[in-house]
């Protein structure tokens, strides 16, 4: 059987506010950082730990509710796949970013008005459900 898997899922929390915007054609596209952590102990017994950052795009009804529930601090569960893209930039070198393109994301915890927690998927029905980017994206040449 011959086959690939290109699937990602993270758990961690947002470094900062989503940002969204819209393709020429009113496509919603959100981008945001998130921070997943690593501890252990080193051969010594100390404790150590680690902060892996990733970039996060989602694109259509999942990039307008990722723009309208999450914000920088709160802790979600995303799933996607990977995804490099390249572009030159104003010097005319090649760069490359690699991201998660994810199609589902849950918020995994808030804190409502009156301090009790709440589970935003449950409030929005359209929430969680998967939203692929389209296949020939429209930002490859802008670097964000």
């Amino acid at each position: 059987m011959s086959g690939s898997l290109n699937k990602v899922m993270l758990i961690g929390h947002l470094g900062r506010d989503p940002e969204m915007r819209f393709t020429p054609s009113g496509k919603a596209v959100t981008n945001f950082t998130m921070a997943t952590n690593e501890v252990w102990l080193d051969q010594s017994g100390e404790k150590q730990e680690r902060t892996e950052w990733h970039r996060v795009v989602t694109w259509g009804k999942l990039a307008e509710n990722c723009a309208k529930l999450l914000a920088k601090g709160k802790q979600v569960y995303i799933e996607g796949r990977l995804q490099t893209r390249q572009w030159d930039d104003k010097d005319g070198n090649k760069r490359y970013t690699t991201e998660v393109v994810a199609n589902q994301m849950q918020l995994l915890s808030s804190m409502d008005s009156q301090g009790s927690r709440t589970n935003a998927a449950s409030e929005d029905p359209g929430y969680g459900a998967s939203d692929n980017a389209p296949s020939s994206p429209e930002f490859d040449d802008i670097p964000f």
